[in-house]
């Protein structure tokens, strides 16, 4: 079947002269959304700013990509034929410490944004943190403005209790954009069960991802994304599971910035070799190998896009 597929979290190299070209490996019969990453913890809001005004003028002249600027651009956008383009960011260090930013950058068309990026800052501990000490005020603070200002809360990356205390604290739905299932394969980046579930008590949405590392021993297969996939509807239903590539189109260098810095990614990302991630080709692929494993066209089309387009149109409206 050719169901639309949203994903909702890719990497492209972070540099302002970035060829945004690739992007275009996710074209597929059925139409896609990309999120595309455009800065995390060492960026400031300007190195995030910088970014987006090239990523955003390169779309514009793209003839097959184009930026959403609401949710009723997406089916608009698909049915012209072209790739719709919004953005993320990993990390709350490119707020510089401003509530104000949040709604500047969703005019930027940034529309889901992490607290912490693996390790603790000023809003929360991260997931490879020793001690977890959860959100802190400033990130509950700036939960309760992304609320307002229309954009998502997500707890990848974020510590278990972090993850946590955003789903207790936020009154608009929170995911887990790139994040795969703890009970499936024990990676500190994977979430427990009981993350699962208070995601979908907010309407939220897990989005399983294509990364080896975090579906097994360096596995980016369609079979070990499914094994995920099926077990986070069992946990969660499957309203509240949906899909990411986290496909990094600049693998060769975040590999090599994984080896140059041990303290930042501990040996849960460099045990099996290379990190290796699932092509976008493959992944493209997954509502066939779904079908072909007897799942049903209304449920394909629930995880490969249509869950997460719901929590975007309740979510961007800003009406929490």
């Amino acid at each position: 079947m050719a169901a639309f597929m949203w994903d909702q979290h890719t990497c492209l190299p972070l540099k302002r002269d970035a060829d945004i070209d690739p992007l275009t490996r996710f074209q597929r019969r059925g139409g896609a959304l990309v999120s595309v990453n455009a800065g995390y913890s060492p960026h400031s809001f300007s190195d995030a700013t910088a970014l987006l005004a090239h990523y955003r003028s390169a779309v514009q002249i793209h003839p097959g990509l184009e930026l959403v600027s609401g949710i009723n651009d997406v089916e608009r956008i698909i049915s012209a034929g072209r790739i719709a383009v919004v953005f993320d960011l990993e990390d709350s260090a490119p707020l510089d410490d401003d509530l104000d930013h949040l709604a500047a950058l969703v005019s930027l068309g940034v529309r889901t944004l992490l607290p912490t990026y693996n390790h603790a800052n000023r809003a929360g501990s991260g997931c490879l943190d020793t001690e977890d000490g959860g959100l802190t005020a400033w990130g509950k603070a700036i939960v309760a403005e992304m609320n307002v200002v229309g954009m998502v809360a997500d707890g990848s990356h974020c510590s278990t209790r972090t993850g946590l205390d955003m789903c207790r604290f936020s009154k608009s739905p929170v995911v887990y954009s790139h994040s795969c299932m703890k009970g499936v394969w024990d990676h500190p980046r994977n979430i427990t069960d009981d993350q699962a579930r208070a995601c979908a008590d907010t309407g939220g949405v897990v989005g399983i991802t294509g990364v080896g590392i975090f579906l097994g021993p360096n596995t980016p297969t369609l079979e070990a994304m499914t094994r995920h996939l099926e077990y986070a509807v069992d946990v969660v239903g499957i309203d509240h599971v949906g899909i990411s590539s986290d496909f990094s189109f600049d693998h060769s260098d975040f590999n090599e910035e994984v080896s140059r810095n041990p303290q930042l990614f501990d040996e849960s990302y460099t045990k099996w070799g290379p990190i290796q991630w699932m092509p976008p080709e493959l992944f493209s692929t997954l509502g066939e190998h779904l079908s072909g494993q007897g799942w049903n066209d209304q449920d394909i089309r629930a995880v490969l896009g249509g869950n997460f387009q719901r929590v975007a149109a309740q979510a961007w409206a800003g009406a929490a």
